[in-house]
């Protein structure tokens, strides 16, 4: 398969089953032609660091770069590619730790509102305590969670330089990572022919963080519970 035919058959393929043909990352990268770079590096960043930008198909768009570039469709070297697309991700980190740590006080502080109170603040501030490694490494993975959770943690106030840290860690393990897998996988018939499936199977793997995390903690939280029921007995006896 050429480049153009990969090109041709991506851009015209039918629409991702998980959004409109304007999500779908082959349309995209398409459609940006000699802008690709630029497109995909604006794209990254705002779905790291602006709220909007939410609904933006992160973990697919690199996937697909990858492939792109594995193809020749990119004409950029894979690691200019991955360098561009990290600095992006960790700018839009930096964007949305900033933007929560300057208004969102400011939101939550509001006498009137109901749902928006301080002491969510200070619920967030404990959460990054606690979990804070762990969350902004894992809610790279995660898709929606990871446009927020850089919010939530300026919000938070988690401290800056440890936020820096393992937003680059992050980033490096998210962007290069997806995209090198990307290019590693282009190089297969099957996954060229079958990029649809391909693309619902990296969205469902960055899922996986997500569902450790979640089993880890209720582990802990019956552990706990464990402990606390036989400190009762203990005192009771």
């Amino acid at each position: 398969m050429t480049v153009s035919d990969l090109v041709s058959t991506l851009a015209a393929g039918p629409v991702l089953a998980l959004g409109p043909q304007w999500l779908d990352p082959s349309y995209l990268i398409s459609a940006m032609g000699p802008f690709v770079l630029v497109g995909l590096c604006l794209i990254i960043f705002a779905e790291c660091g602006l709220l909007l930008g939410f609904f933006l198909p992160g973990d697919s768009l690199l996937f697909t770069a990858g492939l792109f570039v594995a193809s020749g469709a990119i004409s950029a070297p894979l690691w200019l590619v991955c360098t561009l697309l990290v600095v992006s991700a960790l700018l839009g980190n930096l964007c949305g730790y900033w933007i929560g740590r300057a208004a969102g006080p400011a939101i939550f502080d509001r006498p009137n509102s109901r749902l928006l109170k301080k002491e969510h603040v200070e619920r967030t501030q404990t959460f990054f305590e606690r979990y804070g490694n762990r969350a902004i490494l894992l809610g790279r993975f995660v898709p929606i969670v990871r446009t927020f959770i850089t919010v939530m943690a300026g919000v938070g106030k988690m401290a800056p330089k440890r936020y820096l840290t393992y937003s680059v860690l992050g980033g490096v393990a998210w962007a290069a990572g997806v995209t090198l897998l990307g290019y590693l996988l282009g190089g297969f018939t099957f996954v060229r022919a079958h990029i649809e499936l391909m693309l619902v199977g990296v969205v469902v793997l960055s899922l996986i963080p997500l569902v450790v995390e979640f089993v880890r903690a209720r582990r802990e939280q019956r552990a706990h519970r464990a402990t606390d029921d036989t400190r009762e007995v203990t005192e009771l006896g």
